[in-house]
């Protein structure tokens, strides 16, 4: 969260993202951010925004990067992904995570002790009702006792995907997940920073008994354009050195993450504006060139 953005400026983003011909657009699924220098911060409400973005839109993916399952009843979570990919046609990929910014798990009343636990719990709900449209579930944290999604979205629900690199969450959704997500600061920010965190997925994948290409791994990158005012990390240790440069600079750094066996990539893009959405146009057409 760099600064405020109001919704009409939100929209024309987004709107803009897929003139130019970007393939997805995110969100972060946040609630507050506060140190000492800073102060308070925080972005919008991700599901309204997200179901805001699947109206105002047509073709351009949309998705959470990632939910945090802690900040709903797991069977309210699935209700409301059903719903924003019915409203966006089918378009919604539902990244999903146990949260870390143990602020705003203070700030609003969740608890933070048990992340993994309850993430464990809770993703058997969603993905269940997501998946077959009703579950029976009854465990320490959350309970849907003979629990149904009606009306369903489409068939076996969108597609999921977890950003996580610990060891317990990979184990929990490798045998269930379509995708897998890294933040760039685990990545150093680098492609050659990819190789070790796709050897803990594979690892996860074949102990699951699925092929690596079962799922499709997916990386953020930092990307400095014109104007940048530097990305404010709560943890210095997460400061990482941002992509940047010339349209080709920037091309050939993203498409280097292809060949490190990334599908997808997001951009986090400093500043986040419409002119740095227009900025990456060339560098679009340049990477939609070579494929």
């Amino acid at each position: 969260m760099e600064r405020e953005v109001r919704w009409p400026e939100i929209i024309a983003m987004a709107r803009l993202g897929e003139q130019v011909g970007f393939d997805s657009v995110w969100v972060g699924d946040h609630l507050l951010y506060r140190d000492e220098v800073n102060g308070a911060r925080g972005p919008w409400e991700a599901w309204t925004t997200l179901a805001g973005i699947a109206a105002a839109t047509s073709r351009i993916a949309i998705g959470p990067l990632v939910a945090c399952t802690s900040f709903h009843n797991p069977a309210m979570l699935a209700k409301m992904a059903g719903t924003v990919d019915e409203i966006s046609g089918g378009r919604l990929i539902l990244g999903l995570g146990a949260g870390w910014n143990e602020t705003e798990y203070r700030a609003y009343g969740f608890p933070f002790d048990r992340r993994v636990a309850r993430f464990a719990e809770a993703f058997t709900i969603i993905r269940s009702l997501l998946r077959d449209g009703k579950v029976d579930f009854a465990g320490e944290f959350y309970t849907a006792r003979d629990c149904e999604l009606v009306p369903r979205p489409r068939p076996g629900g969108p597609p999921l995907m977890v950003g996580s690199i610990g060891e317990r969450m990979l184990a929990l959704t490798m045998p269930y997940v379509d995708g897998w997500n890294a933040w760039y600061s685990w990545t150093g920010n680098r492609p050659e920073g990819v190789a070790a965190l796709r050897a803990k997925v594979d690892t996860a994948c074949t102990a699951a008994g699925r092929k690596s290409s079962d799922v499709e791994r997916t990386v953020a990158v930092l990307v400095k354009l014109p104007g940048a005012t530097g990305r404010r990390e709560l943890d210095p240790s997460q400061q990482v050195t941002p992509l940047e440069g010339s349209v080709d600079d920037i091309a050939d750094g993203l498409r280097a993450y292809s060949r490190e066996g990334v599908g997808h990539v997001q951009l986090v893009i400093d500043p986040i504006t419409e002119a740095s959405i227009e900025g990456l146009a060339p560098v679009l057409e340049k990477l939609d060139a070579r494929t």
